[in-house]
């Protein structure tokens, strides 16, 4: 009985003790990281975000891409050269190697976006620049078709992480009023980073060998993949602090062990006993593991199938990305196509070199007008439809008004303001789906936007419009039948215009500990609430 009596008043002295343990884990749980702000975040995911498009641009160039073995009639044959010669690739290959990451992209977007609520984001966007580190030195390394193509595969899983991750991590640590402006600067990468990896892939293949392009890739992302494990992971709006996660099942551990203790710590005789359950404890839990696994897959299904639910039945999310398709519709065929029908509309000896011109000036200046235009306007999901649906249909009326001067120079001028006013658009489209949707869906939001655009715009683009030109054998009236999909793109973002919209950063989540967040102080980059979170783990 006495026995009995020390413990309870042992246990007692322990919760006060527990209670304090808690707290300090608590506290420490989340730390913010020591030398990062926002700015340094949006530079480094700026630099990663151009080493992703130098890329696509390095396996386009010349350089590195090459051409195939030719023969003229008399036997006297060419060497081909880069991978096409290499490889002696015919042009379907050649084309499957310069869309092979859409495979992996598509499939691994919406995978990661949802991984997201159960693992750190920001590890998450480690694990991703890893893989695509692994793909690019694979990609360096390929003995053929087949091995090559599977690692652009790679590389696409490699970046859907960071395609699905980085735009909510930027989001979250802008300021209010330059949301959309940090949104620009982001995707303003998109442009520049092809223009870089045209120009690098020309230099280092036409030098050296094509396999060195992707080894210096490779080098150069290596730092970042890195980076993604070592550093303190930053928190991301909407979802447990993996570091408090850990804390509070620290705590519950202490809490059983103090139980324990309550029960069997007494020398009574009853080690025996205890040492019996606890086996038959250990022996259930080893059984019951297998169940526990194939339970989690199946809630991480149910759970991806609920919140693919939730944005196929918002009507502000579908008018967005229906818009965006058909406007990458346009944009991914005049990446593909432009060229070739400004050198047989045109008769321009340097076709890629006045395209590619005018599309990096029209996308760097476009994309950052656009976000700062919208945050000056004031950032509301209605002012960004307004402005997608303005410079879409003006922007369209220039790119269409262009096609139908025969003067090249006319042609040249009105095509770099359409283009100036099309690539308006970056910021706010990209603005409104971080924003249409809770906190914790925004992965997810970047990831079937990323997913419906590829898969329904610039994909089926190229092909649909090659066969238009073999029907009708006349690039003028393809490219004028093409630029006149902005005006649908511009008519669904104008419809946006009156729909109910909410902004939902501020909406609490189910993942969330904090309460009562306020948009202009939320700053998860530089620690997050956790006094909050220390109060609640703290209470008995």
């Amino acid at each position: 009985m006495v026995q009995k009596e020390e413990a309870t008043k042992s246990s007692e002295e322990a919760k006060p003790r527990l209670a304090e343990t808690a707290m300090v884990i608590a506290s420490t749980a989340a730390p913010a990281p020591s030398w990062f702000t926002p700015k340094r975040l949006l530079v480094i995911f700026c630099l990663i975000n151009l080493i992703n498009y130098v890329d696509r641009g390095t396996i386009a160039s010349n350089g590195v891409n090459g051409s195939r073995t030719t023969c003229t009639d008399s036997g006297i044959c060419t060497a081909g050269t880069g991978i096409q010669g290499e490889f002696h690739l015919n042009n379907f290959q050649d084309g499957v190697l310069s869309s092979a990451f859409m495979v992996g992209l598509l499939m691994a977007s919406p995978i990661f976006a949802s991984l997201a609520k159960s693992v750190s984001p920001f590890r998450l966007i480690g694990v991703g620049l890893s893989v695509w580190t692994f793909a690019i030195v694979g990609c360096a390394c390929s003995l053929g078709f087949w091995s090559i193509t599977i690692f652009r595969m790679l590389v696409g899983v490699g970046e859907a992480s960071f395609i699905s991750l980085a735009a909510p991590f930027i989001d979250d640590n802008a300021p209010a009023a330059q949301k959309t402006a940090w949104l620009a600067i982001f995707y303003m990468c998109i442009p520049s980073g092809y223009a870089l990896g045209y120009v690098y892939g020309g230099v280092v293949g036409s030098h050296t060998n094509w396999r060195y392009a992707f080894v210096g890739e490779a080098i150069l992302m290596l730092p970042f993949a890195i980076l993604g494990f070592v550093m303190k992971p930053l928190q991301l709006k909407g979802f447990f602090h993996p570091e408090s996660k850990k804390a509070l099942t620290a705590v519950e551990t202490a809490v059983v062990e103090v139980q324990g203790t309550d029960t069997y710590g007494i020398s009574n005789g009853k080690d025996a006993s205890y040492l019996m359950k606890k086996d038959v404890r250990n022996s259930t839990l080893q059984k019951s593991s297998k169940l526990k696994v194939a339970s989690n897959i199946k809630n991480e299904i149910s759970r991806f199938l609920n919140d693919m639910k939730v944005l196929l039945v918002d009507k502000v999310y579908v008018v967005n990305v229906l818009g965006y398709i058909a406007y990458n519709f346009v944009i991914g065929a005049y990446s593909y196509w432009g060229p070739k029908a400004g050198y047989n509309i045109y008769h321009m000896n340097d076709a890629d070199t006045i395209f590619g011109g005018i599309t990096i000036m029209s996308g760097i200046l476009g994309t950052l007008a656009g976000g700062f235009l919208l945050d000056y306007m004031t950032n509301t999901i209605s002012n960004a439809f307004k402005l997608l649906s303005a410079v879409t249909l003006i922007g369209g009326a220039f790119c269409f008004g262009a096609f139908c001067f025969k003067n090249m120079y006319v042609f040249l001028a009105l095509f770099a303001i359409g283009e100036l006013l099309v690539f308006a658009t970056q910021g706010p489209v990209n603005y409104i789906c971080l924003h249409c949707v809770k906190p914790s869906m925004r992965p997810l939001s970047m990831a079937i936007s990323t997913v419906s655009i590829h898969l329904f715009g610039d994909v089926p683009s190229a092909p649909l419009v090659g066969v238009l030109q073999d029907a009708i054998n006349n690039w003028r009236k393809t490219a004028l039948i093409l630029t006149a999909v902005f005006f649908p793109s511009a008519l669904i973002w104008f419809m946006g215009i009156f729909l109910h919209s909410v902004d939902r950063f501020n909406e609490e989540s189910e993942h969330q500990i904090t309460t009562k967040t306020d948009r202009s102080s939320t700053t998860p980059l530089l620690g997050g609430k956790k006094m909050e979170t220390t109060e609640s783990v703290a209470e008995p």
